[in-house]
This record gives C-alpha cells, sequence and structure tokens, in this order.
C-alpha cells in the first residue's frame, strides 16, 4: 500500500492577515493596528556609514599592528606569532561588537497606533509605547545633515511608566518630541 501523501489545499491571494507598510513589505498583525510604518532611513544611513568608517579605522589599527609585530626583532618566532593570532582575533571580536552595538540603535521602521506609537527594531523587534500620555519623546542631540546622512539625524530618549528608558536614532521629524516630567520611577 502506498502512503498517504499531504495534500496542499491553495488559498486566495486576495485579503491577508499581515497587510503591506508604506515600504511594500509584510507586517505581523499583532496587538493594536500599526499605521503609516514610516522607514528610518537617515537613522540608518547614518549609522551604517559609521559602521563603515569605525571597521575602517579597526582595519588600519589592525594592520598597523600586524605590520609592527611581523617587522619587529623575532618578528617571525612562534611567540611572535601567537601574538598575531591574539590580535587577528580582538580585532574581530572587536569589528563584531562595534557592528552590532552601531546597528542596534537605529531602529528601522517607527509606526503609529491609536494612543502611541511602535519601534521596529533594527532585528525586527518591536516596542510598543502607549499610552501616548505616559511617554515622553526627548531629542538629546540634532546630527546635520552631511556625510554621515543625507538628511538630519536625531539622537532621541524615550521613556514612560512602566517601560525602560531606550536611546533611538532616527530620521528628524518621525517622532513628535513631546517632553514632560520624567515619572519618580524613572529618575
Amino acid at each position: 500500500m502506498s502512503e498517504p501523501r499531504a495534500v496542499r489545499i491553495p488559498r486566495s491571494r486576495g485579503a491577508s492577515a499581515t497587510p503591506p507598510d508604506d515600504a511594500g513589505r509584510r507586517v505581523r498583525a499583532t496587538g493594536p493596528a500599526v499605521t503609516g510604518l514610516k522607514p528610518n532611513r537617515a537613522g540608518t544611513q547614518r549609522v551604517v556609514r559609521l559602521t563603515v568608517v569605525f571597521l575602517v579605522v579597526l582595519a588600519a589599527l589592525y594592520a598597523g599592528f600586524a605590520i609592527y609585530a611581523r617587522s619587529s626583532p623575532g618578528g617571525a618566532t612562534p611567540g611572535a606569532q601567537t601574538a598575531l593570532v591574539e590580535i587577528t582575533l580582538l580585532a574581530i571580536v572587536l569589528a563584531l561588537a562595534g557592528t552590532i552595538l552601531t546597528l542596534n540603535t537605529a531602529p528601522r521602521a517607527i509606526g503609529a497606533l491609536p494612543d502611541g506609537f511602535v519601534v521596529v527594531g533594527r532585528w525586527g523587534r518591536r516596542t510598543q509605547w502607549t499610552p501616548l500620555h505616559a511617554v515622553t519623546v526627548r531629542r538629546v542631540r540634532r546630527y546635520p545633515a552631511g556625510f554621515l546622512s543625507g538628511e538630519d539625524v536625531d539622537s532621541v530618549e524615550v521613556f514612560g511608566t512602566g517601560q525602560r528608558r531606550r536611546s533611538y536614532l532616527i530620521e528628524a521629524g518621525l517622532l513628535p518630541e513631546h517632553s514632560r516630567e520624567p515619572p519618580a520611577s524613572l529618575e
């Protein structure tokens, strides 16, 4: 006898449970409806270019240490080779950690909720900031347009009752600045 086979039942491509965002990508519909998901282009551009600058400087430092280690007296001994391997491993760890930490500061997108907003992190994690009257968005610094990004980028601090303080690099004007006195639990 033959084994039973799984049968795939095609579904219509009409209405989907995952509506497209402004960029045409599908977003998971969880919790309140997120409207107007706006990509953080300038913030992303800034952190990507900053990461490239960091990696170029790190590569130059690594090359300088490697050349110095090889050209020093006794640079071909097994001890010097071990030191070169250690420097290489340290450079790799610093490159990975620095890249992750730098990219992590700029969220991918920001969307509006009926009474608040949601921040979609670099790796897809969503943080909901609601209710809006209990959330404070404070601009810490504005980086003007230049080499690192084509538009102004704000470094903002967001905090609210029951949520920990977070810092983001976002395109200027993407989040409305809404300041109030921080709650006593956050000071």
